[in-house]
């Protein structure tokens, strides 16, 4: 713990864990989702294309997901940081996204869903249960005091 009370990233996270996330993330983007859909041993993974809040730059992000119906399910979780991650503030701005999952594409809109609302709970177990990736999110939860968002994408009709 850190000396402000704020749970901090274990030594692994940082320095193995998000370094090897980094990789992934230029592997999955670069091959336009042909290589990375999945990772041994972790949890499936999409890229969420949204555009840039104050710059209109469109902008990627990996993210591991989970299935709701026909949604798709990403946590704004930025490993428990205070803040949002910047994709999270995009889509706020901006709620139609393109989603690749492997390599198919496709529009999306996206909603974000905080503990006020009525679906929360439900979301928040479905995210928390996904394949190799159990409990995560329970994990940053602890690390801030913000209320951490699940976001459903669900594909344009």
């Amino acid at each position: 713990m850190h000396k402000t009370g704020r749970m901090t990233m274990p030594f692994w996270e940082k320095y193995v864990g998000a370094p090897m996330l980094r990789l992934h993330d230029r592997i999955y983007k670069g091959t336009h989702g042909r290589i990375g859909h999945t990772i041994p041993g972790g949890p499936s993974m999409l890229i969420l294309h949204t555009t840039g809040a104050k710059t209109g730059i469109q902008r990627s992000s990996s993210l591991a997901y989970a299935r709701d119906g026909d949604s798709y399910l990403v946590v704004a979780s930025k490993g428990g940081a205070p803040q949002s991650p910047g994709w999270y503030h995009n889509l706020k701005a901006d709620p139609n996204v393109e989603v690749n999952v492997g390599r198919r594409r496709f529009k999306a809109s996206a909603r974000g869903v905080t503990p006020d609302d009525a679906d929360y709970a439900r979301l928040w177990t479905l995210v928390n249960a996904m394949k190799n990736n159990e409990n995560r999110y329970n994990g940053y939860q602890k690390r801030t005091s913000r209320p951490i968002p699940v976001v459903v994408l669900t594909p344009a009709s």
